[in-house]
């Protein structure tokens, strides 16, 4: 929680209390039951990035637990999150304003020399007491496996293939000797009938397998498959191959309907690992 060297100037919470619990025993216990569920092999190699889900913690924590079980008592001194931005802005990329990010478990300070390195490469923007949960939502999970880190957060409006080329150089140029993980937050298909839902998500996830971030966005531009945070998936998987990752693994996949038992309209979540093999 807070100390006496805190940063003072805090992003609050807009969503503790309903996308996850607000009690921070409560917190804690939630995100040790999904990742203790967790059944995942460790992958042979160097972990350099993760791909972990967004949707309340109830609906793709299970999911998510998958991912970060793998990097549970890592130590990592940077933690570059990138999302979508499901709030419309005038620029590529949105950053926070404020010196950290407030959740029940405690204050994650921001990385600001990181951030201020991409501000000469890529169209960047503070925001303050922003509404995005697909950065935060990821955090608590962080928190409890990592303990201490300094996250460089990212929310893309732009999801363009330039985009992801331009802002994953620039993070492999960025991190270079640094002690850093590189997390992508996305959903997959929105509010498809279970069925179709598992074949459009295939595409992406089997995109994602292969190590394919130009497939990621074309599964969207065909109309083959869908995923909110394709340009943050791109993104992290360039910058990811940039720094050494040469494999990925598919950790689990599910849908919404999974967990509610409603399979007429679900959301699909999936969880990977991006590393550097033996």
């Amino acid at each position: 929680m807070s100390g006496p060297n805190s940063p003072r100037d805090i992003r609050p919470s807009p969503i503790a209390g309903r996308w996850y619990p607000s009690n921070p025993t409560e917190l804690a216990d939630s995100i040790d039951r999904f990742m203790s569920r967790a059944e995942v092999a460790p992958p042979s190699g160097r972990i350099v990035g993760l791909l972990v889900p967004h949707a309340g913690h109830t609906y793709s924590g299970p999911v998510a637990g998958h991912a970060f079980k793998l990097i549970q008592g890592m130590e990592i001194d940077i933690v570059v999150l990138v999302g979508p931005s499901h709030y419309p802005y005038l620029t590529g990329v949105i950053t926070t304003g404020h010196d950290a990010y407030a959740t029940p478990l405690g204050e994650v300070p921001v990385e600001r020399t990181i951030l201020d390195q991409l501000f000469s490469t890529v169209p960047l923007e503070t925001v303050r007491r922003d509404n995005e949960h697909s950065l935060e939502i990821e955090l608590p999970f962080l928190q409890r496996t990592l303990g201490a880190f300094r996250l460089v957060p990212l929310a893309l409006i732009d999801q363009s293939l330039a985009l992801a080329e331009r802002l994953g150089h620039a993070l492999s140029a960025a991190l270079q000797g640094q002690n850093a993980l590189l997390v992508a937050s996305s959903d997959l298909s929105h509010f498809y009938p279970q069925p179709v839902a598992n074949k459009l998500d295939q595409v992406v996830l089997d995109a994602v397998a292969a190590f394919d971030p130009a497939g990621i966005i074309q599964a969207e531009e065909r109309g083959e498959g869908f995923a909110c945070g394709r340009g943050a998936i791109a993104t992290v998987m360039i910058a990811a191959q940039a720094l050494g990752a040469d494999s990925a693994q598919i950790l689990n996949y599910a849908t919404s309907g999974d967990v509610t038992g409603e399979h007429h309209k679900v959301v699909g979540y999936g969880a990977a690992v991006f590393y550097q093999a033996d």
